[in-house]
């Protein structure tokens, strides 16, 4: 056999059919032969020395890279294209700014603080982002999920951006984010209804918050404030048919009809001229103090107690803040920087958290105004920014009349594209029954116990049956089909379409082999191929590359070991196998850890005879 490889026919070449066909032969080459003859290692002369020199040598070049990648707008803004542009982003930072000071108002009222704080969050994160983010679409600031998950944490004082694990939402599955973001969204309605009706409840978080929070308010409906659940309504109707209209008419219409603010305005025009807040006991805003505060540092002493709840909030805002953005980027042709997102909002929560702000991340609803609207850069939320500071500075106290139960109508409507998720239950159900199994633990799990325990809930779920598909993976025996280089699945088609060999069996599993499923492998391969790997003594195992389309020729007398009648070895074996030649086929293997190999090992060591080719020297030898 030749060491080198001899192609004795590749040709391309068009028949009748339009096909192209292409024939290659070559010998079966194992890992030591491979290591030894053909490929020779690149030898590395550079030292360790050398090498972490050479990592932290300072150049010029090497500063400038780091400063936009660090500060992306220094790479966009002296090149913006003022007259191309600018419009797009003043009407694209107007729109979504009067959206943005509604929200940031609902939102600071789900997080249970002053309804001020809203505004900041609404302001600061924004303005940081412009310079530190990567996405030229979304909108930072308050979001209801995140406000949600801060309402429930008991202590307050210390910001959650102080502790910044969002790396890890890099490894969450989708479906286990939509579960859990529509399980969250489902606390949030909840927690709005005492605000819809005007009825006082006390506050729950933890196990079975969602459960005892509507026990609360149903054990008070009957004390409903009739005015206060009457312009929630009129609210939420007038809302709905807002947001149906701008989703129909959104090609024609310039800008969305800005309903959130249409509510504030009506809505504080009704409370202040009927007084509500007197004459009908209609709970509203309050008073907004005027001008900004100064920074403070928050109580490090606090952090402790905020280690859970700051790694659920991060995981979630990044989950957000990733998705979207690549999304966006996708449909506008550009790329976002996942690291350079991580640095940008945990720069946003950490720096803002100085300023009396809560954790942000990005909105869905105020980032699809933003893009819908012509917005081409993130001076878009410059300018948003700048309008709400306007309104803190000068006009804050002009929202002390407004009703909660306006801010409500705003949260529970701008959760309805979240409901839409319930969407996906039934495509799961056709395309991945684990990825279903996903979706609805993450929901049950964060409705029942909580967002943080059912978020680490749902991870432990989702890592789980990743072990369980690498632990049972799919096995099968694969048979050659006709006139091509493929192989399928002998018990998946018919025997006119994938036929064996005669004499040889071809091993097939879509999972690595390692210390979970080495056991599984080994008694598959036994199973599958029908014969006791200890009395095969002249047997040739081949480990199957990407392409196999030589086989061993079967050994000289056709004899696979001696019949013994009274030995443990014949009762694995009746009657006697045909099987001269087995091929492992490890395409779909990534790795093979030591166990695994250990494993194959011992059935290469039940005959003296059995070898392998193609597999690491490192691993069998």
């Amino acid at each position: 056999m030749k060491q080198e490889e001899e192609v004795v026919a590749a040709a391309a070449r068009e028949d009748e059919d339009s096909q192209l066909i292409y024939r290659i032969e070559r010998p079966v080459y194992n890992e030591t032969l491979i290591q030894a003859q053909l490929l020779k290692r690149k030898e590395d002369t550079t030292t360790n020395c050398q090498k972490l020199a050479e990592k932290f040598q300072c150049s010029s070049e090497k500063a400038k890279a780091a400063a936009l990648s660090f500060m992306p707008i220094l790479s966009w803004l002296p090149s913006y294209p003022v007259k191309k542009y600018l419009f797009s982003d003043v009407v694209s930072g107007l729109s979504t700014g009067v959206v943005q000071l509604p929200q940031g108002l609902a939102y600071a009222m789900l997080a249970a603080v002053p309804p001020v704080y809203g505004l900041y969050s609404s302001f600061y994160p924004v303005l940081l982002y412009t310079f530190f983010g990567t996405s030229r679409h979304i909108s930072v600031g308050t979001f209801a999920v995140i406000s949600l998950m801060i309402g429930g944490v008991a202590v307050r004082e210390a910001p959650d951006s102080l502790l910044r694990f969002g790396f890890v939402a890099i490894y969450l599955t989708e479906p286990l984010v939509r579960g859990f973001t529509t399980a969250a969204s489902m606390h949030v309605v909840i927690s709005q209804l005492k605000y819809l009706l005007g009825v006082e409840t006390q506050r729950y978080s933890g196990f079975l918050s969602a459960i005892y929070s509507v026990k609360a308010v149903l054990s008070r409906i009957t004390s409903t404030n009739i005015a206060t659940f009457l312009l929630g309504l009129g609210c939420i109707i007038f809302l709905y048919v807002i947001k149906v209209l701008n989703e129909r008419f959104k090609k024609k219409l310039p800008i969305p009809i800005p309903g959130e603010i249409i509510v504030v305005i009506v809505s504080m025009g009704i409370s202040y001229g009927l007084s509500l807040s007197k004459e009908y006991k209609v709970h509203v805003v309050g008073n907004i103090p005027t001008g900004l505060r100064p920074p403070a540092a928050p109580n490090i002493s606090l952090l402790p107690n905020l280690v859970t709840d700051s790694f659920a909030i991060a995981i979630v805002g990044f989950s957000m803040d990733v998705s979207l953005a690549k999304i966006f980027a996708l449909k506008h042709g550009y790329s976002v920087d996942g690291n350079q997102e991580l640095i940008a909002l945990g720069l946003c929560n950490f720096i803002s958290s100085f300023f009396q702000t809560f954790a942000v991340t990005c909105s869905m609803s105020r980032s699809l105004v933003q893009e819908s609207t012509g917005g081409k850069t993130q001076i878009a939320g410059l300018l948003a920014s700048l309008l709400v500071l306007v309104v803190v500075v000068a006009v804050g106290f002009v929202f002390e009349p407004l009703p909660q139960t306006a801010l409500a109508a705003i949260i529970m409507v701008n959760l309805i594209g979240m409901f839409k998720q319930f969407r996906d239950i039934p495509s799961l159900w056709r395309t991945s029954k684990i990825e279903l199994a996903i979706w609805v633990i993450a929901f049950i799990a964060s409705v029942l116990l909580g967002l943080d325990y059912g978020l680490l809930v749902a991870v432990t779920f989702a890592i789980l049956t990743v072990i369980y598909r690498t632990r049972s993976p799919k096995t099968s025996i694969l048979g050659h089909v006709a006139n091509t280089g493929l192989y399928c699945d002998v018990d998946e088609y018919e025997e006119v379409n994938a036929a064996e060999y005669e004499g040889i069996k071809i091993f097939h599993s879509n999972s690595s082999v390692y210390f979970a499923n080495s056991d599984l492998y080994v008694n598959s391969l036994k199973e599958k191929v029908a014969v006791c790997l200890s009395v095969w003594k002249q047997t040739e195992t081949l480990l199957w590359g990407k392409y196999v389309n030589h086989v061993a020729e079967d050994q000289k007398n056709g004899q696979f070991g001696d019949r013994h009648g009274d030995s443990e070895e014949a009762v694995f074996l009746e009657p006697f196998s045909t099987v001269h030649s087995i091929i492992l086929d490890w395409t779909s293997a990534t790795f093979i850890d030591s166990v695994g190999a250990k494993a194959i090992r011992q059935v290469l060591a039940l005959s003296p005879a059995l070898h392998c080719t193609g597999a690491p020297a490192a691993y069998f030898h």
